[in-house]
């Protein structure tokens, strides 16, 4: 009988499959393009994911190993995309990060037991999270960014 936890990582997995997905049969071109004024590309949305993936999968890791209350680093974004390179980077390459650490992740995350998921880490900037609120907040990021994909799509003809 599948638990709680087992459910949790199944549709944290399933986001990597969604991001896949999302962008299947774009082109390079396309996956560069900015179609939508003032927004990232694709590509940048696809690195802006894969770079957080590890970060998301880090704290998670912490408050699992070193439980009461890790300290858990807040990461910005906008640093990421000024510094990382994103226009310079490989589509493909970026989902399969998103994709190997999830699977990881879930493989970790179905083990555990109920009360694991109550353990907290300290956020830098948002404070105490539990185990559970930080892989929702890993999941939802995801599906948080898959709307401004379609958005591009569709501004694309796509």
């Amino acid at each position: 009988m599948p638990t709680a936890a087992d459910a949790l990582a199944a549709e944290y997995l399933k986001g990597a499959a969604d991001l896949r997905a999302a962008v299947a049969g774009m082109s390079p071109d396309h996956l560069r393009a900015r179609p939508v004024t003032g927004k990232w590309s694709t590509l940048e949305v696809l690195c802006h994911v894969a770079d957080f993936e590890p970060v998301f999968a880090d704290r998670m890791k912490r408050v699992i190993a070193l439980g009461d209350n890790p300290s858990l680093l807040a990461a910005d974004e906008n640093q990421f995309a000024e510094h990382l390179r994103y226009e310079d980077r490989d589509a493909d390459e970026e989902v399969a990060v998103v994709e190997a650490t999830r699977r990881q992740m879930a493989c970790i995350l179905r083990g555990l037991p109920a009360e694991a998921f109550r353990l907290t880490g300290v956020h830098s900037l948002k404070g105490p999270q539990t185990l559970e609120q930080i892989v929702r907040y890993a999941t939802n990021h995801v599906k948080h960014h898959l709307p401004f994909i379609a958005e591009k799509r569709e501004a694309l003809g796509i």
